[in-house]
């Protein structure tokens, strides 16, 4: 099992704020979302300041079959207006990265992504965006901006969306980006900013590469 890790560990008080934020992140993996309208991230984020997701330490952690539990069941809209659920994606590797358009690093990671998803085409892998913050207008800004070409789900006011993923992610720590295989259950997640889509092509193989 693949285990990857990178970290920066820099000095004084930023060292001591970016360590700290490392903590929360791996509180919110035992956790998961902490689905409350006073979380002061979420607040952060909403007022646009840059401020909503936390810059801790790159990890990703690979799930045995045995280890996944329930595949994760979703239905929400797409910030072009359709429907979109977790029976569109049956069969299919599928690669969700939870995201908003004020976070940093997500807008460094986006290329990244679109290579990874690019390099899958006309395969049996499914990329989709949740955006946790945004509206559809500025979700669809984001795309084009940065060249995205698979959809994105818009939950700021879709609590099921968010519900559906609460015991997968830490949702209070953006960029996140999980790999459900092919039954739709958690087989990989990414938490921080992906270094290099070549980490995460690896996952998918591996999800392309098991038995239905």
């Amino acid at each position: 099992m693949r285990q990857f890790s990178s970290t920066v560990r820099p000095t004084g008080r930023v060292g001591m704020l970016r360590r700290a934020a490392s903590v929360l992140v791996v509180a919110g993996l035992i956790v998961g979302l902490a689905a409350c309208s006073d979380d002061p991230l979420a607040q952060q984020a909403k007022a646009g300041d840059n401020k909503g997701y936390v810059a801790g330490d790159f990890s990703t952690k690979e799930f045995t079959p045995d280890e996944r539990g329930e595949a994760i069941s979703f239905q929400g809209t797409t910030d072009s207006g359709a429907t979109a659920s977790s029976a569109d994606y049956a069969g299919k590797v599928l690669v969700v990265n939870f995201w908003y358009s004020q976070c940093a690093p997500c807008r460094v990671e986006a290329p990244r992504l679109e290579k990874a998803y690019q390099e899958f085409a006309g395969k049996d892998v499914a990329f989709l965006g949740i955006n946790i913050y945004d509206q559809a207008e500025s979700s669809l800004s984001f795309s084009k901006n940065y060249g995205v070409t698979y959809p994105s789900l818009i939950a700021i006011d879709d609590s099921k969306v968010k519900l559906a993923f609460a015991s997968a992610a830490p949702l209070t720590a953006v960029p996140v980006t999980l790999v459900l295989d092919k039954q739709g259950r958690v087989m990989a997640r990414i938490v921080g900013e992906l270094p290099d889509a070549s980490i995460l092509t690896a996952l998918v193989r591996d999800g392309l590469a098991e038995a239905s």
